[in-house]
C-alpha cells in the first residue's frame, strides 16, 4: 500500500507536487530554484560541521568504503552504517557470496547503481536486488539473511556498485517483528528540474514521501546534478548529511570530491553546487535517536545486554526453536559468531 500524495508536508524548498491519484508510482515533481536562493558565503564555510573520509575495508575480494560509523560521527539521523560497495568487476563464475548471518536492532537498506544480487532471509523472502529499487529489511528482535550472486547471474561477467546502509531503530522498535519490503524503481518519487534529477529512496523530502515504511522520521535520496547547478538540502530535518558518489560539489567556496561525506549544522539552509563534471550525491538524515547505540558485529542495540543476548542466541545455533532461523533455501551454512 502506497501513501497518498504528500500535499500535507511543509515544503520550504519550493517543490511543487504533481501527483496522480494516491499512488506516487511514476510521480514526477518539479521545484522552483528561485525559492531556494540562499547559498552560503565564504564566511559560512563552517556550515559543514563534520567531514568524513571513508575507510576502505576488504570483504574477501570485494572492497567497500565505510563512511559510518566514523570516529567523528556514529550516526547521521538514524543512519548508523554507510558503505559504498564497489565499483567492482566480477569475472564469469565470480560474485558476492555472503553466507547467512544475523541482525538485531536495525534496518538494512540496499540500493544498487549497477549489477544485482540475491537476497534470502529467515522470513522466507527470496528477492533479487536490482539497480534503482529499494530493499529495506527490518531486523527488530532478530533476522538472518544471505546476499549472493548465484544461478544464471554467474554465467556472465558482471559489475557491481551501490550503497548499503543500516538504520538504527528507535527504542520502541528494537524488539519488533522482522520485516522485508521491496519497492521497484518505478514506484519511487522522482523530482526534477533546473539540471537536477532526484529519486527519493526512503522517508520524506521536498514534499514527497517514499513508499517504504520506516521506523523514524528520515530522508534518503539519490541526486544527479548537472555542472554548475545547485542542489538544496531539506531544511525540515534535524540532522543532515551528503555523500559525493561521483564528481564533486562546492559548498561555501570549498570543493568536496567523490568519496567524501559532509555533515551539516542543524537548521542551516544549505545548497551545494556541482563541479565542472557534474555530481551524483546521496543525501540523508532525519531525527536523531533518543541516545547512542552499541554496535558489535552485525548487531545494533541501545544496551550491552541486548547485544550479549543476541550473541548467545547465535552461538547456540538452535535454528528450529531459537531466536534465529536460517533462510529457507539457503540453510546449509552460516557465518559463525566471531571470537572477538
Amino acid at each position: 500500500t502506497y501513501p497518498v500524495c504528500p500535499q500535507r508536508f511543509s515544503n520550504p524548498l519550493g517543490a511543487i507536487p504533481n501527483c496522480h491519484g494516491s499512488n506516487p508510482k511514476g510521480t514526477v515533481m518539479s521545484w522552483n530554484p528561485a525559492l531556494i536562493a540562499h547559498y552560503p558565503l565564504a564566511d559560512e564555510v563552517d556550515a559543514v560541521e563534520t567531514l568524513i573520509v571513508p575507510r576502505a575495508r576488504a570483504l574477501g575480494d570485494f572492497e567497500v568504503r565505510r563512511a559510518l560509523p566514523a570516529p567523528e560521527r556514529q550516526m547521521v539521523g538514524p543512519f548508523i552504517f554507510f558503505d559504498q560497495m564497489g565499483p567492482a568487476e566480477f569475472l564469469t563464475g565470480q560474485g558476492v557470496d555472503i553466507r547467512p548471518h544475523p541482525h538485531i536492532g536495525l534496518a538494512t537498506g540496499t540500493y544498487l547503481f549497477q549489477g544485482m544480487f540475491h537476497h534470502r532471509d529467515s522470513l522466507g523472502t527470496d528477492q533479487w536486488i536490482e539497480p534503482g529499487a529499494v530493499n529495506l529489511m527490518t531486523a527488530g528482535h532478530g533476522i538472518t539473511h544471505s546476499e549472493r550472486i548465484d544461478g544464471e547471474a554467474l554465467k556472465n561477467p558482471d559489475r557491481l556498485s551501490g550503497i548499503q546502509t543500516w538504520l538504527a531503530l528507535p527504542a520502541g522498535a528494537e524488539d519488533g517483528q522482522p520485516e522485508f519490503v521491496h519497492a521497484p524503481k518505478d514506484a519511487l518519487p522522482v523530482i526534477e528540474g533546473d539540471g537536477i534529477k532526484l529519486r527519493l529512496i526512503l522517508g520524506e523530502a521536498f514534499g514527497a514521501t517514499a513508499p517504504v515504511p520506516v521506523a523514524s522520521e528520515m530522508f534518503y535520496a539519490d541526486a544527479w546534478v548537472e555542472p554548475g547547478k545547485h542542489l538544496p538540502m531539506p531544511d525540515n530535518h534535524e540532522d543532515r548529511g551528503a555523500y559525493v558518489f561521483e564528481g564533486s560539489v562546492k559548498i561555501a567556496g570549498q570543493t568536496y570530491e567523490a568519496g567524501q561525506m559532509m555533515v551539516f549544522r542543524p537548521g542551516d539552509r544549505m545548497s551545494m553546487q556541482a563541479g565542472d563534471a557534474g555530481a551524483r550525491v546521496m543525501i540523508l538524515g532525519g531525527a536523531t535517536l533518543e541516545g547512542p547505540r552499541y554496535i558489535w558485529w552485525n548487531f545494533v542495540a541501545s544496551s550491552r545486554e541486548r547485544i550479549d543476548a543476541a550473541k548467545e542466541a547465535w552461538r547456540a545455533g538452535d535454528w528450529r526453536h531459537g531466536r534465529f532461523q536460517l533462510p529457507p533455501g539457503d540453510d546449509k551454512e552460516f557465518i559463525p559468531l566471531p571470537r572477538h
